[in-house]
């Protein structure tokens, strides 16, 4: 793989519409849940930060809003082919999750460094993981590999219909808690943040996007500090999730344009917040899902923000050995 490469060579990815977003809200109704708005529970009085907890998702994260979405709106003969993505495993365990509500065959790519609770959790939903190494998958992201195959194929980061299902977030917030000031969204290949911040910056300009990575990988910080996608070295993490060592040139225009500062939260402040999450709101995060609540803390906001936790993939080792540590 060369790593100057930054992208297939196709158009900038548009935003989705308000109408796209409506449309998909209908589409992923009575299988993907409306969310409720949490407030973080935390001993300091008058804490402004709510919760969006996407970990309760029937597969596990925000991935099925948008998955959902784009297999309902294929055709008869284009689900028949089957369906196939290129996941660290969220979006393949939402694919799994809608192939077996059509009743197709589906598979997923993933690096063969994903964790092997994500890779069971693949498997679990009835799709075949098939590992290939990490520069691999990009060059087939990069060569537009899927062309070759007869697979109906999902773009996790810039599918219209995925970023239409994940916006139905932004929508859900802005409806709960129109007084927000700043919403606080993980970002890895930049879909999330894409889709819940062209909905936000739609309806609701003045509230801030703040864009949130891990330190061992903060590839949009470095792109929107260069102007333009910039590869970094990403190094070992809990966030694996967002593991997205370049936001490609497709999404990094629409990133861009809706995401007003990024944070990059240390590892130890993200252990943190999977701990508090678990402890004071009963929710099991992954590191990439407690992210965005490691960040807002860190912030020390005076208005209401919220908070995407984006999903709780992570393994009962891991989870217990945070849990420990944290009560040292």
């Amino acid at each position: 793989m060369n790593q100057m490469r930054t992208g297939s060579g196709g158009p900038p990815i548009p935003p989705p519409s308000i109408r796209d977003v409506e449309e998909a809200a209908g589409r992923i109704s009575g299988v993907a849940l409306r969310t409720p708005l949490l407030r973080y529970k935390t001993m300091e009085p008058g804490e402004p930060v709510w919760l969006k907890p996407e970990c309760l998702q029937p597969a596990g994260s925000f991935k099925l809003r948008g998955v959902l979405n784009w297999a309902r709106s294929l055709s008869a003969a284009e689900r028949e082919r089957g369906l196939s993505t290129q996941s660290a495993g969220n979006t393949a365990q939402a694919l799994g999750y809608a192939a077996r509500l059509l009743g197709v065959p589906a598979r997923s790519l993933l690096p063969d460094s994903a964790p092997k609770v994500k890779v069971d959790g693949v498997r679990s939903y009835g799709v075949t993981p098939v590992p290939v190494p990490f520069s691999a998958l990009m060059d087939y992201v990069f060569d537009r590999g899927w062309e070759q195959e007869p697979y109906s194929y999902l773009n996790p980061w810039g599918d219209p219909s995925m970023l239409a299902g994940s916006g139905t977030i932004g929508l859900e917030i802005l409806d709960e808690l129109p007084e927000m000031e700043a919403v606080y969204i993980p970002v890895g290949g930049g879909g999330l943040v894409a889709a819940i911040g062209s909905v936000v910056k739609e309806l609701r300009p003045a509230v801030e996007v703040v864009g949130v990575q891990s330190s061992a990988c903060p590839s949009l910080g470095a792109a929107m500090e260069a102007g333009r996608p910039t590869w970094v070295q990403a190094g070992e993490t809990i966030c694996d999730g967002t593991t997205v060592p370049v936001v490609v040139d497709e999404m990094y225009p629409l990133v861009s344009s809706v995401v007003d500062r990024v944070v990059v939260v240390s590892e130890d402040d993200v252990r943190s917040a999977i701990a508090s999450l678990a402890l004071g709101n009963k929710l099991v995060a992954e590191g990439s899902g407690a992210m965005s609540l490691a960040a807002a803390l860190g912030d020390q906001t005076d208005g209401p923000v919220a908070c995407i936790v984006s999903g709780g993939s992570i393994g009962a080792d891991r989870l217990a050995g945070i849990l420990t540590a944290s009560n040292r």
